[in-house]
């Protein structure tokens, strides 16, 4: 009963130690702070015994943290706020391998180091052996992890184009929802980098004020109907400012559409001009034999 006892006690030990087990430039290490916690002494006195036998602590034994490595291993520290770890340190802390702290254990020379070096070995050991089962999984998160860090902008950008499609591909407007309507067609627009193709029979001159959302010299087509109400005193000050637009007139087409690049196309339920003055729904439309046929007419 006593043996199940200590086994229960031991395996538990160990668990806590390999929470304690950080990976530091491609090393499994403890922190001197939790090595001195776990051979119940404090940290410097640890350290004075490391610096007094200098000589058997090669780097491979142990090793003093640089700021950013500490400030990587001070975020991993779920209960810094409850015991204090890493807090009001006058230096960088120092970080034992596996041999590290079998040599520390020795030179200590008490019943505890000996007794708890035991469970250190152990649980370096289980992670080890973690680590090598599933090192691969761990290889492509760290490899994903470095570069999402370093295209960190870039990444931001993907990931709002994503959410900016998924709310484009489909989006239904309600009666008042002018502003939300106007917002998702600027977002179409700027998705432009060549060309805009806009269709559509009654626009306006507020048709102007949301082409200037565009990218610079982003060509735009207009094909619309005689009912429409735009002056060329409109488009000439645009062009000044905002080149190139150009505007024909047709009466080909009854629906509403926006192309964007030649190779999307989206569908509007309602004059621009009208946006969210009344229930209409936007579609993109992702059939190319649709769009060429569009773009053709």
């Amino acid at each position: 009963m006593e043996e199940n006892k200590l086994s229960i006690q031991n395996k538990l030990a160990i668990e806590d130690i390999k929470n304690l087990i950080y990976t530091v430039r491609g090393k499994q290490v403890m922190m001197d702070s939790d090595v001195a916690n776990i051979y119940h002494c404090e940290t410097k006195y640890v350290n004075r015994v490391v610096k007094r036998n200098i000589e058997r602590f090669p780097e491979e034994f142990c090793f003093q943290l640089n700021e950013n490595e500490f400030e990587v291993l001070r975020c991993q520290f779920v209960t810094l706020n409850e015991n204090g770890r890493g807090q009001h340190r006058k230096y960088l802390p120092y970080v034992f391998t596996e041999q590290g702290i079998a040599m520390l254990s020795a030179l200590l020379k008490s019943d505890v180091a000996v007794s708890v070096s035991v469970n250190i070995m152990k649980a370096f050991i289980e992670m080890r052996k973690f680590l090598m089962l599933n090192g691969q999984v761990f290889e492509r998160l760290t490899s994903v992890e470095h570069k999402l860090l370093e295209h960190d902008k870039k990444f931001d950008e993907v990931f709002n184009q994503l959410q900016l499609e998924e709310n484009i591909k489909q989006k239904i407007f309600f009666d008042g929802q002018i502003y939300d309507a106007y917002s998702i067609i600027i977002d179409i627009i700027k998705k432009a980098n060549n060309k805009i193709l806009i269709i559509d029979n009654y626009i306006d001159d507020s048709i102007l004020k949301m082409l200037t959302k565009k990218k610079k010299n982003v060509e735009v087509v207009i094909l619309t109907s005689n009912k429409s109400n735009i002056q060329n005193i409109d488009i000439q000050k645009f062009n000044k400012e905002y080149p190139i637009l150009k505007i024909a007139k047709t009466n080909k087409f009854h629906d509403r559409f926006i192309v964007i690049d030649n190779k999307e196309m989206y569908h509007l339920g309602a004059s621009i001009k009208d946006a969210g003055k009344k229930c209409f729904g936007i579609n993109k439309i992702d059939d190319k034999e649709i769009i060429e046929k569009i773009v053709s007419l």
